[in-house]
């Protein structure tokens, strides 16, 4: 069979590690990258030896050849690109989130609906085989039934007032930051694994600095800039945050959101209580899954492909003791998801529930996020569905 052939629309971090992680996917051929200008697509191209390079994306979609898109662009251009690429009657994979607002991500699923596209968007933490494991714990009732749910996603790289990314501008990033950016990802994966949605949520988040200083010279996400020139800036996104949250069933948490916890570089983290053991996992250490118990000692469950349940089985390439970590997640994510697409290409049935997220559920994030802003406005709780 010929390989899928793929571009890329971007041509910052997140393009970079998707082109990584595509060059570890049997039979995907990344073919061209689209950047916001010739010189930026050229660069990346002659980096990576990708033989198209365009200056706009429009003009990547209107070759017939490439068959899969890659949307690895700032958030504001989510939206339009996502459109695009459905319309083109491209299978799409877009980073999140997926549009600005849940009012835009309601027509992303409504065109998907009618055009058949493989679609997905990059929540990876499902993917990790310890997350696998406790879903299906759960789903399994191993642990009885979960009554509680704790945790968060912390980082630091904007501690100081003099860290800057566009992510702190509204008009690039959308009107959440620290939620739509981090708190959405320990959204998805809650939700995967305990096969419950959110419905409601009372929300306080937070401000840390309410002006920064920008750097006159750009900078990139998580860089260093020593340029001493800058200039004061506003700032009106959320640095961090708590939430509490009901999921169906009677399920109950809270998890908090900061990208200003000193020492904490990337803890998405979670513990699942149940009647007849609790569970956690923490990203930071991401091949151990911890088990606790009331009457008898507690576990530590190791990633070792041997021991684990068979679909977290599967997400472990190596054996026990080989340690395996986010780049891996990653790709399992694109395995799954480049799966369907050759499904599709084979004309045999496409999986009703594929495990990698979807547009629709890019869209449940969305309302997700619209629900916190409004709670943070309100200071009530506020349904998922207000949203729809």
């Amino acid at each position: 069979m010929e390989t899928i052939k793929v571009g890329i629309i971007g041509t910052g971090f997140s393009a970079n590690f998707h082109i990584e992680s595509l060059r570890r996917i049997p039979g995907v051929e990344i073919v061209a990258i689209a950047g916001s200008t010739q010189e930026k697509a050229n660069c990346v191209a002659n980096i990576y030896g990708i033989p198209l390079a365009y200056g706009s994306y429009e003009e990547m979609l209107s070759n017939p050849l490439i068959e899969v898109i890659h949307n690895c662009t700032p958030n504001f251009l989510h939206f339009d690109i996502n459109k695009s690429a459905i319309l083109a009657g491209k299978d799409l994979m877009s980073e999140k989130p997926l549009a600005m607002n849940s009012s835009e991500s309601a027509e992303l699923v409504a065109l998907v609906e009618k055009n058949e596209i493989i679609n997905g968007i990059c929540f990876n933490y499902r993917h990790f085989p310890m997350v696998m494991q406790a879903k299906q714990m759960v789903q399994d009732t191993i642990c009885g039934q979960v009554h509680l749910v704790t945790g968060g996603y912390l980082q630091d790289w904007l501690l100081y007032d003099t860290d800057y990314s566009w992510r702190l501008e509204p008009g690039k990033s959308g009107p959440s930051r620290a939620i739509a950016d981090i708190g959405s990802h320990w959204c998805d994966t809650l939700q995967f694994v305990l096969g419950k949605q959110i419905i409601e949520v009372f929300a306080d988040l937070k401000t840390i600095h309410p002006t920064r200083k920008k750097p006159i010279t750009s900078s990139t996400t998580y860089a260093k800039d020593e340029d001493s020139e800058y200039e004061v800036i506003d700032v009106s996104t959320e640095d961090c945050g708590s939430v509490l949250v009901h999921f169906e069933d009677g399920i109950t948490g809270v998890f908090t959101v900061s990208q200003v916890s000193a020492g904490r570089k990337n803890k998405l983290h979670f513990e699942i209580s149940a009647y007849e053991s609790s569970l956690y996992w923490d990203q930071e250490n991401s091949n151990r899954l911890w088990e606790g118990k009331r009457n008898r000692p507690n576990i530590e469950i190791l990633r070792d492909p041997s021991l684990l349940l068979p679909q977290a089985a599967e997400l472990a390439h190596f054996p026990g003791g080989h340690q395996e970590g986010w780049p891996d997640g990653f790709k399992n994510l694109l395995i799954d998801f480049y799966n369907e697409v050759k499904r599709k290409r084979r004309q045999q049935h496409i999986q009703g529930n594929p495990l990698f997220a979807s547009i629709a559920d890019g869209h449940q994030i969305m309302k997700i996020i619209d629900a916190v802003l409004e709670s943070h406005r309100t200071k009530t709780w506020v349904k998922i569905d207000n949203f729809d």
